[in-house]
């Protein structure tokens, strides 16, 4: 069989070429404005923080910027800056962003089984690591926000594969996540 085929494998293309442009936006941003252009934008998440900031970007960059200011806190020390400008969101939501292109990499190029113990090591790391930090005084890395945020990303994204496969009826994929074949590959 050829690749991209059937719906599934088409929608599941799409959903890729998404996550990657997406994740490409979120790093072109900075790299769009003047240098040392955009410094703080600690903010709360839920809410425009730093409109007059954004009102001085290109489109491109003001429109990511307004998502990162609507969706993420945007705090300076838990974030990259590239060009001297800090992106538009932090390090761990970088990660996921990352991850769901790779999950979906993956969800395109092969057919996987996912079980349940891959789910707990994919969210367990993220979870753990933010518990953490909300109730205790410790403060996570930014490597370390983004390798929980990677690998919540992957496992997430071949969720959404699976969903996809289930939806549009691909009897080749894995019906669910730990789902046992019966003897006869019903």
């Amino acid at each position: 069989m050829r690749f991209f085929e059937t719906r599934t494998e088409k929608t599941e293309l799409v959903i890729l070429a998404f996550f990657v442009v997406w994740f490409l936006l979120t790093i072109l941003a900075p790299l769009t404005l003047p240098a040392g252009s955009v410094e703080d934008l600690s903010g709360s998440t839920g809410a425009i923080d730093n409109g007059d900031a954004i009102g001085e970007m290109n489109p491109l960059a003001a429109a990511i910027y307004t998502l990162g200011d609507a969706y993420c806190h945007q705090i300076s020390e838990r974030s990259y800056h590239l060009n001297g400008n800090q992106m538009p969101f932090c390090s761990r939501d970088e990660g996921i962003f990352l991850g769901l292109a790779i999950g979906m990499t993956v969800a395109v190029v092969t057919r996987y089984e996912i079980s349940a113990l891959v789910l707990i090591l994919g969210f367990a790391p993220i979870a753990i690591d933010g518990l953490v930090q909300l109730f205790t005084t410790y403060e996570s890395s930014n490597p370390l926000r983004v390798i929980t945020g990677l690998l919540a990303g992957t496992v997430f994204s071949l969720l959404i594969s699976l969903f996809v496969r289930e939806i549009m009826g691909d009897r080749n994929a894995k019906r669910s996540i730990g789902e046992k074949k019966s003897p006869r590959g019903q």
